[in-house]
């Protein structure tokens, strides 16, 4: 025994952790069924709990009715009114076109008759003819090119009508999305393999989002042991470990020091001690170090969260 001390660090101040899942709803509502009883193993993704869908089902038929109207939206607003606008457009640049050509001989015409009635050739009732046929022409150029940029603006319209019915049809189908995600978590499932504990859920009861509903105890377990600080000279990652469960006289687990804790458990107290305010007494702090579970006793003796045990780690 002597020698076993001198080549071992023990403590026990220890015990098996594990990891525990709380299982929460995401929405509310009245619980339908559990389907799972206490202390039943369960894997993950497996169906605990199943609300009543009836409200979140509405509503995602009036998401997909809203869809629905924001697609017969989006094609009453379809690019091709914007071709149709566009064609416009085109077809007033050749007006435009003609308009200017006979506003350039009217004005050529207007000349010659001025010309022509300054030697008394022509009457003036012809020339006012030319002159008011010239402004005519002029009128016709600015009135098409008025029409021209009324098209444009038409255009610049249609394409924003386009966008804000393709905006109003993503928006819409965005809403069924989140409404189909929501009635998905009415069937609550397991989100990791372990063994259901704390069940506190009953088919009637109404729960609201984020409501403990029970735990999931995995299947993973490690040791935690709370070493003195005067002890941890000769303790390092990988050391070996010999654990015996209080619960399994004469059985022996068997692990390595996976890590030890950055600072001593005090630190992480409610309330840290501070010698700089006080009265100054020194005591032995203690440092949690991790103990990875290589071997245990079989699958009779399961290591449980909470379970105390002594740990010796070799130190030679």
């Amino acid at each position: 025994m002597l020698r076993f001390h001198l080549t071992h660090e023990s403590t026990d101040d220890a015990q098996v952790e594990g990891t525990i899942v709380p299982v929460l709803p995401r929405v509310g509502g009245y619980v339908e069924r559990v389907l799972v009883q206490e202390n039943q193993p369960v894997r993950e993704g497996q169906v605990l709990v199943e609300l009543d869908p009836a409200d979140l089902e509405i509503r995602v038929a009036q998401a997909e009715s809203a869809v629905r109207e924001a697609e017969v939206g989006a094609v009453a607003q379809a690019p091709s009114h914007v071709s149709d606008a566009s064609s416009r457009t085109g077809a007033l640049d050749a007006q435009i076109e003609a308009a200017r050509a006979n506003a350039e001989r009217a004005e050529r015409d207007l000349t010659r008759m001025e010309e022509l009635a300054a030697k008394h050739i022509v009457s003036s009732q012809r020339l006012d003819a030319a002159r008011t046929a010239a402004e005519t022409s002029r009128a016709a150029v600015r009135s098409l090119e008025r029409q021209k940029a009324a098209a444009r603006a038409g255009v610049t319209s249609a394409r924003a009508g386009v966008d804000v019915a393709g905006a109003r049809l993503e928006a819409a189908r965005a809403t069924l999305r989140s409404a189909r995600l929501q009635l998905s978590y009415t069937r609550i499932t397991a989100p990791a393999s372990g063994v259901v504990a704390r069940r506190s859920v009953e088919p009637g009861q109404l729960v609201q989002p984020g409501q403990p509903l029970m735990a999931l105890v995995a299947d993973t377990a490690w040791v935690t042991a709370n070493f003195k600080e005067t002890q941890l000279t000769r303790i390092h990652e990988g050391a070996e470990v010999e654990v015996a469960v209080d619960a399994y006289p004469g059985c022996t687990v068997r692990g390595r020091v996976a890590s030890v804790s950055p600072a001593t458990g005090s630190q992480f107290s409610l309330l840290p001690p501070d010698n700089a305010t006080g009265n100054f007494t020194k005591v032995v702090q203690r440092v949690p170090v991790r103990i990875r579970i290589v071997d245990t006793c079989g699958p009779d003796r399961p290591l449980r969260p909470g379970m105390s045990v002594t740990a010796h780690v070799a130190i030679r």
